[in-house]
């Protein structure tokens, strides 16, 4: 099904990625990026959370936590490096962490708040790589929110939908914290949505 990959010049992580959607995954990854802005033309990901659930168990072993060093774009624009300098995460250059990304979700559903904001962000990235885009499919906890109330005029931010469903709030404001709590919603709305 995926021949063509073979005869283009992808990065060999590239065409074992693509290779990966022959079977049907029944593996979610909830995904948090904290990147500098909200273009994903100008700004860039500083780090990412993730964490794997299958079968409706969030699996803590299954994680991806990571910094993405931007040394240039931080240096370019005035701000501060001390959440570059102090974090005691693993620290990738760019193409390096996105392979290392790649590797992790497989052909994994992907969850988040507003997650196609974080689809595009990595696929400015492997633009820069020459791969192609994501080929998972997403799900937006917004929306789904949106659809068990029948809401179409109403954006909800992370915080008001944790409110909303009774999550704890997380003293600290890692990724892979958020990633977390990002799970928690997705298991209890997709309880409420019925789907499996």
């Amino acid at each position: 099904m995926f021949d063509w990959i073979k005869s283009k010049n992808y990065p060999e992580f590239w065409k074992n990625y693509v290779a990966e959607f022959e079977n049907k995954s029944n593996r979610y990854v909830i995904l948090n990026t904290e990147t500098t802005g909200l273009n994903p033309k100008k700004d860039v990901i500083l780090s990412f959370g993730a964490i794997g659930i299958t079968e409706d168990v969030i699996r803590v072993n299954d994680t991806l936590e990571l910094v993405i060093l931007q040394y240039k774009y931080l240096h370019d624009n005035g701000l501060s490096n001390d959440f570059l300098m102090e974090s005691k995460l693993p620290k990738f250059a760019e193409p390096l962490a996105i392979e290392e990304f790649i590797k992790y979700i497989g052909s994994a559903t992907l969850v988040g708040h507003r997650i196609h904001f974080d689809i595009e962000m990595i696929n400015e990235v492997l633009e820069k790589m020459e791969c192609g885009k994501l080929k998972n499919e997403a799900l937006d906890i917004e929306i789904m929110h949106q659809k068990l109330y029948d809401i179409t005029n109403k954006s909800f931010s992370l915080e008001e939908l944790k409110n909303a469903y009774k999550i704890p709030q997380s003293e600290r404001n890692f990724a892979l914290d958020e990633a977390y709590s990002i799970a928690l919603l997705f298991l209890k709305l997709k309880s409420k949505l019925g789907f499996k």
